[in-house]
């Protein structure tokens, strides 16, 4: 598949035809049109992204059997369950099963992506995920826990596994959150709060939405990670820098509306204020002493994200266009992976080329691309290869610069070391790190006749009679008022200039 049909437009672009001709999508036998007889054979495959959702019950059964027969040291390890099956069990089964490599055809992607039984899987994340965390705080403040055969509470050792393994359910939560951020469904949105909220990353919605996916693969963007930037650097530099983003954001869009930010229509503190509401609530139920737990097993959920943002993008860099913005995200632009064991439980992330050219596609519907950057592996082994700035320079430096052709000035570079990486590789100057190219995504200015204009990648619509009152534009505000920075509030990606007159 192309870059050009990679990038098509879609429901907008179906939205200014003036008709849609053709029989549906099917599979013609004769004169009889037939439904598409495609099934997905990964369909209840989904189900066992609930597994990190439960890894802390999982544990349960092995720590009261372990210790019945006096094994008390592994039935602490047990306690550890669910980091080994991230960490070991999911990178040896992306290694024995390997790629996936299998699209949805064309003509199911509709009825794919209607079917409610894909959501449901992400639905049920959440209240496992609740549990989990409410489990845990149990765990971590009871002084009797001799229904799993412990003579007192759960020792050091066993509140670090319990931590280790509820921030990984949180971390993968928001993975969750993030599938269902991207969604118009208002209930969806309020769903990805509440999984954000047991690591207190609230600010994930607003900033990846509307802040990663216009900057991403750039040097603006606090979530693109830059060619000879170890994850031990890009951690704080992401982490805060996206909070920033994130209330800045925010702010800009209050201020339209003639509001300061500190109000509870901020999208940050109200996504903030969940986590204080859970965290005080199992503070006031377990007591004080679970407090450092709650902000462990957050901390390191956070982190799991952050790793991911990480491998996603690293060293990777849009051209500026003759306009002066950046090019339209595109395969290159995203490392990506089909293995399929990992796809499963972080619900086809690693298809991230196809996520950043259509956000508000579901999970069940990205496709893979054979001209986006490849991963050796899946995203669980790269983690672990993050975490080792060594191993992660000597695995992926390299394929940054075979992805440029050894030309590293058009990478996304750490500028502290740009020009001892530019010497070393070779390419001592230090000019702009990217040519600029043509502009070909903008829209040619026109006019609607019924002051009606629509995104062309996620269908989008601004009408003038109606305007965008929480975009801070009243009723009645004409097109040609809208600022030229503005872009669509759905999937983030499209600026003004870009949308397309509704006739």
């Amino acid at each position: 598949m192309s870059s050009t049909e990679f990038s098509r437009q879609s429901a907008a672009a179906d939205a200014t035809a003036s008709t849609a001709t053709g029989p549906a999508s099917g599979v013609t036998t004769g004169t009889v049109t037939e439904p598409y007889a495609w099934t997905d054979a990964k369909r209840y495959l989904w189900l066992l992204g609930l597994i990190p959702a439960v890894g802390l019950f999982l544990s349960l059964p092995f720590v009261a059997g372990f210790n019945a027969l006096g094994w008390g040291a592994v039935a602490t390890a047990a306690w550890f369950l669910l980091p080994v099956l991230v960490y070991v069990a999911v990178p040896l089964g992306d290694l024995s099963v390997g790629p996936d490599g299998e699209n949805p055809p064309d003509e199911v992607m509709d009825r794919l992506d209607a079917d409610p039984y894909y959501r449901w899987c992400t639905y049920l994340y959440i209240p496992m995920q609740y549990g989990a965390l409410i489990l845990a705080a149990y765990l971590w403040s009871a002084d009797d826990l001799s229904w799993l055969g412990y003579d007192g509470g759960l020792g050091l050792v066993g509140s670090i596994g319990v931590a280790w393994t509820v921030g990984i359910t949180g971390g993968i939560g928001i993975n969750t959150a993030h599938e269902l951020g991207h969604k118009v469904a208002g209930s969806e949105k309020w769903l990805s709060k509440v999984a954000l909220a047991t690591t207190c990353y609230g600010h994930f919605f607003i900033e990846h939405n509307r802040g990663h996916h216009a900057r991403v693969a750039t040097p603006e963007d606090p979530a693109s990670a830059r060619f000879g930037e170890s994850f031990w650097a890009f951690l704080p530099r992401s982490v805060v820098g996206s909070a920033r983003s994130a209330w800045h954001l925010e702010k800009e869009r209050l201020s339209r509306q003639g509001k300061g930010p500190w109000t509870i229509r901020n999208d940050n503190i109200n996504a903030w204020l969940m986590s204080v509401v859970l965290f005080g609530g199992l503070i006031a139920v377990f007591g004080w002493g679970v407090a450092p737990w709650l902000l462990l097993q957050a901390v390191y959920g956070f982190s799991l994200l952050e790793v991911v943002n990480y491998l996603e993008h690293y060293g990777l860099r849009r051209k500026k266009t003759d306009l002066g913005r950046y090019q339209r995200c595109r395969p290159e632009h995203s490392w990506n992976s089909d293995h399929l064991v990992t796809n499963i439980f972080l619900y086809h992330l690693q298809r991230h080329s196809d996520h950043h050219a259509n956000p508000m596609r579901r999970y069940q519907t990205l496709r893979t691309f054979d001209e986006a950057p490849q991963l050796p592996s899946g995203y669980a082994s790269m983690i672990v290869a993050a975490y080792l700035p060594p191993v992660w320079r000597k695995i992926m430096d390299k394929r940054v610069l075979a992805h440029y052709d050894g030309d590293l000035t058009q990478a996304n570079i750490q500028p502290s070391k740009r020009e001892k990486l530019l010497a070393k590789h070779g390419a001592a100057q230090s000019g702009p790190a990217a040519t600029t190219t043509a502009d070909t995504d903008a829209a040619p200015p026109q006019h609607s006749a019924i002051g009606e204009y629509a995104c062309p990648n996620c269908g989008r619509h601004y009408r003038e009679d109606a305007g965008e009152p929480r975009e801070g534009f009243a009723p009645g505000t004409p097109w040609s008022e809208i600022p030229a920075d503005w872009r669509c509030p759905d999937c983030g990606v499209r600026d003004k200039i870009d949308f397309l007159p509704v006739s």
